[in-house]
């Protein structure tokens, strides 16, 4: 294949800004990320502009079923969560971020519930407590029994739109940072460039002149032909990261939720995730057969970590041939249901399931990536003016396994961390530099078959062979040039840059680690991986570094000032 089709869009192309206007911080993603962040930022840095590829409340955060956690319960203390996280994350955590996030957390989770957040309470007046997959203890806040999400994101809006200094953009696509020097001659974040879909002075391409931009994007699940994510994940903030010199981390670590709803072999897109709550509750898991399959596979059975529960279905599903297992939740009854998981209930009901008398279809299906923008503990990443925080961010919280419920925890926190040193630091205007990078496209039509082949070659089960056959089809679709300039097209040259990234570091990582799951290197490696992936992209070409560092299970080895569990 001629080198030139193996090269990725160095950056999108696109028309030239027809507008442009000012902000002094950018933050992309209207989640729990973004949104914390520009609450804590607006009275410290001037303008602070929010932008969102959709409305406000179209991101992951409102489809989070379970809820936060944080050691919050008489008797519960950071040091268990701490050891919970780190077990999770298979030696691949960072133990200063993992101590920062469990010790801030149950601050932050107040400061929420100060904003107006409404969580579940007990009858007796005390926050309301259940437990999910690698927890020890009663420790996951939730709201609207598995509204979680939703109630956290309507009280954050609530708040955004009653701040008339913070400006946003909504149904905005993050298309490509500008770079500029300052007066150093350092090269670092001077703007940004838009797609918006409006009317008036913003529509179609415009610039974003800016000092500082916060990524707070969100995750990639739309790589894969079937996710928990909504259809606006498609690793936009990553993939312009990579494209400006930013390191992206830790890719290969894309967490397979155990219990999504199978709905059919032709299904694609985002799938009902049937939260890991259910199973905190007293739901588990079994076969054709009726056997409880998690008995015995790991000392919390059906409440083991995401990966164990992934693997464990995923290799009885391979032993018997069949599509699914199946999730029992009968013995809860009605009323139960009915309080606890409305949400659910009405997915399942919707799609012909009733879980108050029928098992439930379940298989792993992508959910979080643990990965992304490598970031230090206050969210910096290694581009000058650009940070990250949430799911778009690496800063080591989820090592190779993220914990059930430390995904909103991870953005509340890390967001407060961010704007505690960005007023601080924020830097001069830069002019934005002649863009040297070349430009390009890939059709959009090329989405479904990319999908597909990630899903068959680097989903849940993963080989040397099928990772190789999978790049030779991500590199020829890299050849497959866009006709057009839409933002179908857009996201495309997005997901293949991240697929293409994600594909060559789960080459390199010959092991089985946490939620990398390869079958013909079964063991973790301590020895030769533990440590990181780096990518980084120069000339239309991604490039791997691995980056050793200490283990951090302390169920496996010693971790300094960690005792074992």
């Amino acid at each position: 294949m001629p080198q030139d089709q193996q090269r990725l869009p160095g950056r999108l192309t696109a028309p030239s800004p027809g507008w442009t206007t000012r902000a002094d911080v950018v933050i992309v993603g209207s989640g729990i990320a973004g949104l914390t962040a520009a609450l804590r930022l607006r009275k410290e840095v001037g303008k602070v502009l929010v932008v969102t590829k959709d409305v406000l409340a179209a991101g992951s955060t409102q489809w989070a079923q379970g809820g936060i956690a944080a050691a919050l319960g008489d008797g519960d203390t950071p040091e268990e969560h701490e050891l919970d996280t780190l077990v999770a994350g298979a030696g691949a955590c960072d133990l200063d971020s993992v101590r920062i996030l469990v010790n801030e957390g149950p601050e932050a989770v107040r400061e929420l519930i100060a904003l107006g957040t409404n969580f579940d309470h007990t009858a007796d007046g005390e926050l309301s407590l259940t437990r999910e997959g690698g927890h020890h203890r009663d420790r996951i806040a939730h709201a609207g029994g598995d509204a979680t999400g939703a109630e956290i994101q309507r009280a954050l809006i609530a708040a955004v739109q009653a701040a008339p200094d913070i400006e946003v953009i909504q149904h905005a696509l993050a298309v490509d940072l500008l770079l500029g020097e300052d007066s150093s001659g350092a090269t670092g974040v001077a703007g940004l460039t838009l797609h918006v879909i409006g009317e008036g002075e913003r529509d179609g391409v415009g610039a974003v002149l800016c000092r500082a931009v916060v990524l707070a994007s969100g995750g990639f699940g739309q790589v894969f032909s079937q996710t928990t994510n909504p259809a606006v994940s498609t690793g936009d903030g990553m993939a312009l990261a990579l494209r400006a010199g930013a390191t992206v981390r830790d890719l290969e670590f894309v967490q397979f939720h155990p219990t999504v709803m199978y709905l059919g072999p032709d299904s694609r897109g985002q799938q009902p995730l049937i939260s890991e709550a259910v199973r905190g509750e007293g739901a588990f898991l079994v076969d054709d057969d009726g056997n409880r399959f998690m008995q015995g596979v790991h000392e919390l059975a059906d409440l083991a970590p995401r990966d164990v529960v992934a693997k464990a279905i995923m290799k009885r599903m391979l032993d018997t041939g069949r599509p699914h297992m199946w999730l029992d939740a009968r013995h809860l009854g009605a009323e139960f249901w009915e309080r606890r998981f409305p949400t659910i209930l009405a997915t399942a009901r919707s799609h012909g399931v009733d879980p108050v008398v029928d098992l439930i279809p379940v298989a792993p299906a992508c959910h979080y990536v643990s990965g992304g923008v490598h970031t230090d503990l206050d969210g910096r990443s290694d581009l000058p003016g650009l940070y990250a925080s949430g799911e778009v961010a690496c800063s080591g919280v989820h090592g190779a396994n993220r914990l059930a419920s430390n995904s909103l925890l991870d953005g509340l926190v890390f967001s407060r961390r961010i704007a505690k040193v960005l007023p601080g630091e924020l830097g001069e205007w830069r002019e934005p530099s002649a863009d040297e990078r070349a430009p390009g496209l890939i059709a959009g039509a090329a989405r479904k078959e990319l999908q597909e082949t990630m899903t068959s070659r680097a989903g849940v089960l993963r080989s040397a062979a099928g990772l190789t056959a999978g790049a030779d089809v991500l590199a020829g679709l890299a050849g497959r040039a866009a006709t057009a300039v839409d933002q179908e097209s857009w996201e495309t040259s997005n997901l293949l840059t991240i697929a293409t990234a994600l594909t060559m570091t789960a080459r390199l990582r010959q092991e089985t680690r946490g939620s990398h799951w390869r079958e013909d290197f079964a063991e973790r490696d301590d020895d030769l991986y533990a440590g990181h992936f780096d990518v980084r992209m120069a000339d239309g070409a991604v490039a791997a570094e691995f980056v050793p560092s200490p283990q951090t299970d302390p169920s496996v080895g010693p971790v300094a000032g960690v005792v074992a569990p």
